[in-house]
């Protein structure tokens, strides 16, 4: 395999791993159809308040592999493959693939998560000075809102700000422009828990829904 086949076929694996419904798999494990349950969302987030925190850090851990993976590794495995130097941009290239499955999986009639989780991996691999900013941001977020879709949404906002200030002048737009493009991507796929943080109705971390037939008060 020659030429551009070996990148695609890497690109294609990248693709089938990032498609691989961890969450999903992790529920039935426990008997649950993670579908069907909070959220209806395959991700980490879902899956942490669904069946327990052990089991959500298991799945985002897990989501985060199917990204650092094909982003970081495969362009080693590819450069060892064909007597080539390391080009960072195939990370770039196959970690956008690892998304995209974990977004749209094959497996699933391509309904799949939101890839928060899968883009952290990816970053780790390609950027980590914009994700340690996204994780900081994260986390701030976070703890003051207690609102994970809110801190998920403003680090998809700080990493392609990160990553244009702290990649432009070594790397070229490439990798800024991705990030953004993932950044975007990210939100456009949290449009529904805006609408929810826009009507109040969002769930907080670490909260119990509120009761809908509470006591009226005189």
């Amino acid at each position: 395999m020659n030429g551009p086949f070996l990148p695609i076929g890497f690109a294609l694996v990248a693709y089938l791993l990032g498609a691989i419904p961890n969450g999903l798999l992790i529920g039935r494990i426990n008997g649950v159809d993670i579908r069907q349950v909070g959220s209806g969302n395959i991700g980490a987030t879902n899956v942490f308040r669904s069946l327990g925190k052990g089991w959500g850090i298991l799945t985002f851990v897990l989501d985060a592999l199917k990204g650092w993976i094909p982003a970081f590794v495969f362009p080693l495995l590819l450069a060892r493959l064909t007597g080539q130097p390391v080009n960072r941009d195939f990370g770039i290239f196959f970690g956008v693939a690892a998304i995209a499955g974990h977004n749209w999986p094959v497996y699933l009639g391509f309904k799949g998560g939101k890839g928060v989780a899968t883009s952290a991996g990816v970053l780790i691999g390609i950027a980590p000075a914009a994700v340690l900013v996204g994780a900081l941001c994260w986390g701030v977020v976070c703890a003051v809102s207690r609102y994970v879709s809110l801190a998920s949404i403003a680090a998809a906002i700080a990493v392609p700000i990160a990553g244009w200030i702290l990649y432009l002048p070594q790397r070229g737009p490439l990798l800024p422009g991705v990030l953004t493009v993932l950044g975007a991507v990210i939100i456009i796929r949290h449009r529904a828990n805006i609408q929810r943080l826009r009507a109040g109705t969002e769930n907080r971390f670490g909260r119990k829904k509120e009761q809908k037939d509470t006591a009226h008060v005189g």
